[in-house]
């Protein structure tokens, strides 16, 4: 009774909560298509070209001029003029390492907003091939109630001709049931990579399922290398591998960006002239000779002489940015190779493991349920038997959905690492 309760609670929330969303169908391209067009998290982080591009504007600004007036009160007036004028602070040897500076982080910006789409990509792909592995495995284990219920007709039948006791009715009436919960439970872990899927997208147009219901031979995320092709040595790949890395690209750009602002920062040791100018009078009863006097004026000054202050802490700060960015470019560097070896070697046992599925368990346990099936209708053996067998071939079939989908999440996160996605490393590629 608990069990045949729980059944009704599955299948109550199954009919609640699947299907209350329409979805679009689409292939593993056109949902990395769609994520990088409308992916919120990409739109957001492209803003910061713009914002970089503003920045490179505002780094090459001229000061802006300062206007005022010199006006001198009673005796003190007299046989001195009245000025009004302008000034102008011009900087020097500052406005390029400024505009430098503003630039380096531009390039920085544009090789993140790349780093960010190219680790979207991966996401959508690790995202799609997961949902579809949800989708194969509910589909073994549909096939496999299929197998039962058509195993629970026979059984019932001997029943009838007095071929086996009840208890072998019951067991194969229980057997049903459990498959019917793994059912119910497949779907709510489909129902689940589906949102996992429409989250990675993250695409406010639509929501999305893949256009295929198991792996097929169609299929094809990346260029994976064929299960026996022998792939190189990973020193023979490491260092092709590192050049396309974008942190690392980063890092590199890091120091230059600390660079540039060391050298920012001496030049602002360098004084600033002030330029003044403009229109000087004086009055009749102020001139001495009652005369009206005019004329310009213009000067000169010396702006923020570094005398009292030398800038000292700012550039040993700025000297000690650079070191650090050199330090985190040899860790990043390191980090990289160390990540990329371990996503190699996990790819290269995803590939034995994929390969002893395709060349020994699944064939030998296609073979074993056969003769087992066979077997039992002919009475060679009992219904435990059987059931055992049935047991044993649907949990080397869903492992093997599961080795599948390893091997293909093995290989993205190689690439992840890798940063390329046309990267190959052998001549063969295969649509698995």
């Amino acid at each position: 009774m608990k069990q045949i309760i729980i059944i009704l609670l599955l299948f109550l929330f199954q009919n609640f909560a699947f299907g209350i969303v329409d979805t679009k169908k689409i292939t593993i391209n056109e949902a990395v298509d769609i994520a990088s067009k409308n992916n919120l998290d990409i739109l957001s982080s492209r803003l910061n070209i713009f914002i970089e591009e503003n920045n490179i504007k505002s780094a090459n600004k001229l000061q802006n001029p300062g206007a005022g007036v010199f006006y001198n009160m009673g005796n003190a007036g007299k046989g001195n003029p009245q000025q009004a004028g302008i000034s102008q602070l011009i900087e020097i040897a500052k406005r390029n390492p400024r505009k430098e500076i503003a630039q380096a982080n531009y390039e920085i910006a544009l090789t993140e907003a790349m780093y960010l789409e190219f680790d979207l990509k991966m996401d959508v792909r690790e995202a799609y091939t997961n949902l579809l592995a949800r989708k194969s495995v509910l589909n073994t284990i549909r096939e496999q109630e299929k197998i039962l219920n058509k195993l629970l007709l026979q059984v019932q039948e001997k029943y009838k001709t007095k071929e086996v006791t009840q208890i072998d009715v019951l067991q194969a009436q229980l057997l049903l049931n459990q498959i019917i919960t793994e059912v119910n439970s497949a779907k709510y872990e489909v129902k689940t990579a589906l949102y996992e899927f429409n989250k990675v997208i993250n695409s406010p147009d639509g929501f999305y399922d893949t256009v295929e219901d198991s792996f097929t031979p169609d299929y094809k995320p990346l260029l994976i290398p064929d299960c026996d092709d022998e792939l190189p040595e990973f020193d023979d790949i490491s260092n092709e591998a590192i050049e396309n890395r974008y942190d690392i690209k980063i890092a590199l750009q890091d120091i230059d960006v600390a660079e540039k602002e060391l050298k920012n920062t001496i030049r602002k040791k360098v004084p600033d002239v002030e330029l003044t100018g403009g229109y000087a009078y004086q009055n009749p009863g102020q001139s001495g000779d009652g005369s009206f006097k005019h004329g310009a004026f213009v000067g000169a000054n010396l702006v923020n002489i570094p005398v009292l202050y030398n800038y000292k802490p700012e550039i040993k700060a700025s000297e000690l940015k650079l070191e650090q960015a050199r330090i985190n470019y040899s860790s990043v560097e390191n980090k990289a190779i160390n990540n990329l070896r371990k996503t190699y070697d996990k790819f290269i046992l995803a590939k034995l493991t994929i390969n002893n599925y395709n060349k020994n368990l699944i064939p030998n346990s296609e073979k074993l349920i056969q003769e087992s099936r066979k077997n039992y209708n002919s009475g060679k053996i009992n219904l435990t038997t059987l059931i055992t067998m049935e047991e044993s071939y649907k949990m080397i079939s869903v492992a093997h959905t599961y080795a599948l989908a390893d091997y293909y999440n093995a290989w993205n996160a190689f690439i992840r690492e890798v940063n390329k996605e046309n990267f190959t490393v052998g001549s063969k590629v295969e649509n698995l």
